[in-house]
């Protein structure tokens, strides 16, 4: 006899009976598409990542073509209509482990350039920009893109906690597709494995005995270009906004330069590095992973007020810091990139702030902000993982720290009443206040960690820009 707790409830997208890769695909891809139709906020988030105009989106699956004598179903098409225009894209779909497949995507290109299609949307649990390279020429008058399925995910959590749906049956739609992509047998997965190449490359890498031009290194900086990307969902998934790994513009236009010249850096200093874009956070979010040191660190750089003396500034700072670890590391910045003060811990800092300068009358131009942590060892995620230990670290560092940081703002201007100016020509100019009263000072300076310059290096190029 069953009881009331045993029954399952009844679901628009049901994830019982999905056996095979086929059948994921199928499930998925079809999914997907009909919650673009029906929960029009959600598909036009997501549709014009592709460049697609807003209009009425049509959707459909397993459309077949022919070219040069060849049958070919693609997994899904979508049609948009606004006006006269109309623009159409092919989908193809790959779940869990499966990777996309240069012929196969390049056989869509040429279907879709013959059809005057106008684009290819690739969408697998691969977080590269573009998991697989075709010929430039493919693209000429096709475009391709690609989206992850955590990708996906991310944006429909956005959607759902800011509230964007604002139909309560259309809501409730995006609702039972976030829980659809969260059941493991959808095949939807988020980044969870640094690759079978993790192990050997961390330990050469130790052991300095690692090679750029080696494969496996390139799978491991490959990997860890896609935990940034991840980084960045998961945050955007948590803060309700989007949240964009940072690439500058020469890296976004070639991404195997880019990992060769990430490969070059891990085997030279055991290094890798990335960041990510927060909308109106202070400065993008560094993450750095030395597998030498086996740390791994997070930090910001934040500018300095420009008025003030430099004990105002570092006062400035460390008002905004009260609930920030106490194993966060201050270092200040003067006007050259080689002038810098000491690294100092934050419970050493608040007592005798006056610690950060090098001198009373340093040049106080920015400050960084560094957090640590051991890095992680194993593979996957989970406990002692490294994916697991970036995750916690970005987590906690943005939410202890990154989040409560505002930029200095000068104050506006005040009027100056005619007394004021007779006065100031009889006595001699008119000081301005100190910008805030400083915090109780000291001469002594102290340095902490010892791998604190390894490690709160400015590491990321500030030309670099947000990719989404």
């Amino acid at each position: 006899m069953s009881t009331e707790e045993q029954w399952q409830a009844a679901r628009l997208i049901p994830v019982s009976g999905i056996n095979g890769t086929d059948e994921q695909e199928r499930r998925g891809a079809s999914a997907l598409l009909a919650v673009f139709q029906v929960v029009k906020e959600f598909g036009r988030a997501i549709t014009q990542k592709f460049g697609a105009p807003s209009g009425t989106l049509e959707a459909f699956i397993e459309v077949p073509f022919e070219f040069n004598n060849v049958k070919f179903r693609p997994d899904g098409l979508i049609r948009i209509k606004r006006g006269s225009r109309t623009w159409t894209a092919l989908i193809e779909v790959k779940t869990g482990r499966d990777k996309l497949v240069e012929s196969q995507v390049k056989s869509y290109l040429d279907v879709a350039r013959e059809q005057g299609f106008d684009a290819v949307v690739t969408i697998s649990n691969q977080l590269a920009t573009m998991p697989v390279v075709v010929d430039k020429r493919s693209t000429k008058k096709v475009g391709l893109h690609h989206i992850s399925w955590s990708q996906i995910h991310a944006e429909a959590l956005v959607e759902q906690k800011n509230q964007s749906v604002k139909d309560p049956e259309q809501a409730w739609i995006l609702k039972e597709f976030i829980r659809y992509l969260e059941y493991p047998k959808s095949g939807a997965i988020d980044f969870d494995d640094m690759g079978p190449c993790w192990v050997p490359v961390r330990d050469a890498a130790i052991n300095s005995t690692l090679r750029a031009s080696d494969a496996t290194t390139h799978d491991v900086v490959d990997h860890f270009s896609q935990l940034v990307r991840y980084v960045g969902m998961s945050l955007s998934s948590q803060l309700g906004v989007e949240v964009q790994q940072v690439l500058n513009k020469k890296d976004r236009s070639d991404p195997v330069a880019f990992l060769q010249m990430m490969s070059v850096e891990l085997a030279t200093t055991g290094r890798m590095k990335g960041a990510v874009s927060v909308p109106n956070a202070a400065s993008p979010v560094n993450i750095l992973a030395d597998l030498r040191a086996g740390r791994i660190a997070c930090s910001v750089t934040v500018p300095a007020p420009s008025e003030g003396r430099p004990l105002t500034r570092v006062s400035w700072l460390l008002r905004q810091l009260k609930t920030a670890p106490n194993d966060l590391l201050i270092c200040v910045q003067g006007p050259r990139s080689k002038d810098q003060g000491p690294t100092i811990r934050l419970d050493r800092a608040i007592p005798k702030p006056d610690a950060l300068l090098p001198d009373p009358k340093y040049d106080v131009k920015s400050f960084t902000l560094t957090l640590t942590a051991p890095a992680g060892t194993k593979r996957g995620q989970g406990k002692s993982s490294f994916v697991g230990s970036v995750l916690d670290l970005t987590n906690r560092f943005y939410e202890a720290v990154v989040q409560n940081i505002k930029l200095w703002v000068p104050p506006a201007p005040k009027v100056i009443s005619n007394t004021q100016v007779l006065a100031g020509t009889d006595e001699g100019p008119i000081s301005s206040a100190p910008i805030s009263n400083a915090l109780v000072t000291s001469a002594e300076q102290t340095t902490d960690a010892p791998h604190a310059e390894r490690l709160t290096a400015n590491f990321v190029d500030t030309s670099a820009e947000p990719v989404s």
